[in-house]
């Protein structure tokens, strides 16, 4: 053969190859959408959502725990932070 048919063969081949696989991924996402529409439509509803805009109370701490608390909270950011800009 020659070379040119042999780069015309090759071109034919991959061009087979690359609609193959690009035929393949499109019927894959096509696939994944209407199992994904399947899902939303079948699947129950979630329950409604009770939003509260009221502040929760903080829990009543012993003082010595906030202490303890607050010194682990200062002593990690003391050795912790960078220094400098």
């Amino acid at each position: 053969m020659i070379w040119g048919d042999l780069m015309v063969e090759g071109l034919r081949l991959m061009g087979i190859g690359m609609g193959i696989v690009f035929a393949f991924l499109f019927l894959l996402v096509g696939l994944l959408r209407l199992m994904s529409f399947a899902v939303l439509r079948l699947s129950p509803a979630p329950p409604p959502s009770v939003e509260s805009h009221a502040i929760p109370a903080p829990p009543s701490a012993d003082p010595a725990l906030m202490a303890v608390i607050g010194a682990a909270v200062h002593r990690y950011r003391r050795n912790h932070m960078r220094r400098g800009p």
